[in-house]
C-alpha cells in the first residue's frame, strides 16, 4: 500500500472520530434539559435525590438521567410549595380565610328510644300458690293503674285468717285485743298486705285468693307466668315499664362532648310524627367512648304524652348549648389528622402553600376550633391538600404533611442483613447529626438490587414507628463499587 492511501485513510479516520465527538456531544447537550431564556437558574438537582445541588447542569451522579434547573421564581423556602393559578383552578384548590368567632348554634345527634328504667317496676309472689287466672296474657300488653292482672289461690292465706277471725268470733275480753294484733301481723307476714287485711276485716269471711293489679299506667315488659302454674315467694309474675316518660341514648360526637352539660333543654323529633317535637333534658353524659364511631353516649329523658314514643324509634335530639368563647376557627374540611398531627395547609402572601401544625379545640357546624398554629387573617387550603403534598413530595420538600420529614446522607454500605442495614455515613444536617456508623430499617420494597456491601450510596431516612429509622430511598454514587 502507498504511503498516500495511507494519509488518505489516516484523514477519514480523524474526520469520522470528530464527527462521532461531535454528535456525542450534541446527544448530551439534546438531552439536557435548557434553562428557560430570561430566568435566574438558582441550581441543578437530581429530582429522584433533590437534596443535593449542583452548581451547573449534567448527568446526575445518582441516577441515569439529566439534572433540571431550580429557578429563582419557583425556589420556596421552609418547605413551601408553588403551584400555577391555571393548575389550582383545574384541581379545585379552594381557601379559606381564618376568622374569630365561636362555635354558636344547635347541636344535633341520633340515637334510639328506650323505656326509662327509672320508670319500673318489678311483681314478684309474696307467698307460695297457684295462679288460677291471668288477666294479661302477652308482653307489651298496655295496662292502667288498678287494673287486674292475675288471680293466685295462696293456701298458707288460709289458716291465717281463719285464725284472725275466729279471736274475733271470742267474746270480749282484757286479752282480746292483743290477740287480734297478733293474727294481722302473721297474716303480714304470710305475705298479705294492707290493703288485704283491712278486706278480711270487713269482709270477716276467709278469703283464699288474691288478685293482683296494676300499680302503674304503661306496658307489660316481661310476662313470667302463666295460668296453672305454682310459684314460690319471691318469683318474678310481671315487669311493667311505664310510659309517662322516656330515654333516648343519643350518640354525641367526642369532639362535641364538652358542649353537652346534664340539665341541658333539649328537643325531640321522630320520623314517625312529623311536625311534632317533644321537651327533655340531658340527664348524663355517659362515660364510655364508642371505638368504632367516636362518639360518647349521651341518655335523655322527654316527655311521651299519649306513649306515642316506643322503644326502638329514631329520635333526633335537638340541642341549643351556651355561647362558646371567642376562638380562631377555620372549616373542618381544612383540618388534616395524620395520626400524629394535626396539620392545615398555609396559603403565603405570594401565594406558595406551607404545612403548620395546629392544635385544635371543639367543632360544630362545619367549623373547627383552633387554639394554636394560625393566626386570624391566614388563608388555609380548604380542598386539595393532599394534591399538594403530592407536589410537594415530588420537588422535594422537607416539610410532609405526613409528619415525618425525610433526612439525607451519604455513606458506605457496611453489612445488608434480612431487616437492616449498616451504613457508615457522614454527617446529616437535619439532624445535627455527627459522622457516624448505625443501623437502618429496610424498606417495605427492600433495596434496590444493584446495592452491594461496599458501595458508596446517597440515601434518604426518617423516624420509623418504633422508634429507630427507616430508608425511604437509596441510590450509588459515582464512586459506588460493591464487593
Amino acid at each position: 500500500m502507498s504511503r498516500r492511501i495511507i494519509i488518505v485513510i489516516l484523514g477519514a479516520l480523524a474526520v469520522l472520530a470528530a464527527t462521532a465527538f461531535g454528535a456525542y456531544r450534541l446527544g448530551l447537550r439534546a438531552g439536557a434539559p435548557d434553562a428557560a431564556p430570561g430566568r435566574k437558574v438558582l441550581y441543578w438537582l437530581d429530582p429522584m435525590v433533590p437534596g443535593q445541588k449542583f452548581d451547573k447542569p449534567g448527568k446526575s451522579p445518582f441516577m441515569d438521567m439529566q439534572l433540571v434547573p431550580v429557578y429563582a421564581d419557583e425556589d420556596q423556602a421552609q418547605g413551601g410549595v408553588a403551584v400555577s393559578p391555571g393548575v389550582r383552578q383545574n384541581l379545585g384548590i379552594r381557601t379559606a380565610e381564618v376568622r374569630k368567632g365561636s362555635l354558636a348554634g344547635t347541636l344535633d345527634a341520633v340515637g334510639n328510644v328506650a323505656f326509662n328504667e327509672r320508670d319500673l317496676v318489678q311483681l314478684q309472689a309474696r307467698a307460695s300458690g297457684y295462679v288460677e287466672k291471668l288477666f294479661v296474657r302477652a308482653p307489651l300488653d298496655p295496662v292502667r293503674k288498678g287494673q287486674p292482672l292475675l288471680q293466685l289461690y295462696v293456701p298458707d292465706w288460709v289458716a291465717a285468717q281463719e285464725e284472725y277471725l275466729a279471736i274475733r268470733r271470742m267474746p270480749a275480753g282484757a286479752d282480746t285485743a292483743g290477740l287480734l294484733d297478733a293474727a294481722r301481723q302473721r297474716m303480714r307476714l304470710a305475705g298479705m298486705t294492707e290493703a288485704q287485711v283491712a278486706q278480711v276485716s270487713a269482709r270477716t269471711q276467709v278469703s283464699p285468693r288474691i288478685t293482683v293489679t296494676a300499680p302503674v299506667d304503661g306496658v307489660v315488659s316481661e310476662l313470667s307466668v302463666r295460668e296453672g302454674m305454682t310459684v314460690t315467694p319471691g318469683a318474678p309474675l310481671f315487669r311493667i315499664n311505664g310510659l309517662r316518660s322516656v330515654w333516648v341514648n343519643a350518640e354525641v360526637p367526642e369532639s362535641a362532648a364538652a358542649r353537652v352539660r346534664p340539665g341541658m333543654i333539649v328537643q325531640a323529633t321522630s320520623p314517625a310524627f312529623p311536625g311534632m317535637a317533644f321537651s327533655g333534658k340531658v340527664e348524663a353524659l355517659l362515660p364510655e367512648v364508642s371505638a368504632a364511631t367516636r362518639t360518647l353516649k349521651a341518655r335523655i329523658e322527654v316527655a311521651n304524652p299519649g306513649g306515642k314514643l316506643v322503644p326502638g324509634m329514631f329520635a333526633t335530639i335537638h340541642m341549643v348549648p351556651a355561647q362558646g368563647r371567642a376562638a380562631l376557627l377555620v372549616p373542618s374540611e381544612a383540618v388534616i389528622q395524620t395520626g400524629e398531627r394535626t396539620v392545615a395547609i398555609t396559603v403565603a402572601a405570594d401565594g406558595t402553600f406551607a404545612p403548620a401544625d395546629i392544635v385544635t379545640g371543639a367543632e360544630a357546624n362545619g367549623q373547627t376550633e383552633v387554639l394554636s398554629g394560625l393566626e386570624e387573617g391566614q388563608k388555609v387550603v380548604a380542598s386539595g391538600q393532599f394534591l399538594i403534598d403530592s407536589e410537594a413530595s415530588l420537588r422535594g420538600t422537607v416539610q410532609r404533611l405526613g409528619g415525618t420529614a425525610a433526612h439525607r446522607a451519604a455513606g458506605k454500605v457496611e453489612r445488608i442483613g434480612k431487616d437492616e442495614v449498616t451504613i457508615s455515613h457522614g454527617p446529616v444536617p437535619s439532624l445535627k447529626w455527627p459522622p457516624m456508623t448505625m443501623g437502618f430499617t429496610l424498606p417495605a420494597g427492600g433495596l434496590p438490587q444493584d446495592i452491594r456491601v461496599g458501595d458508596t450510596v446517597a440515601f434518604a431516612f426518617r423516624k420509623g414507628g418504633k422508634g429507630g429509622f427507616e430508608i425511604v430511598s437509596m441510590a450509588r454514587t459515582a464512586a459506588g463499587g460493591g464487593q
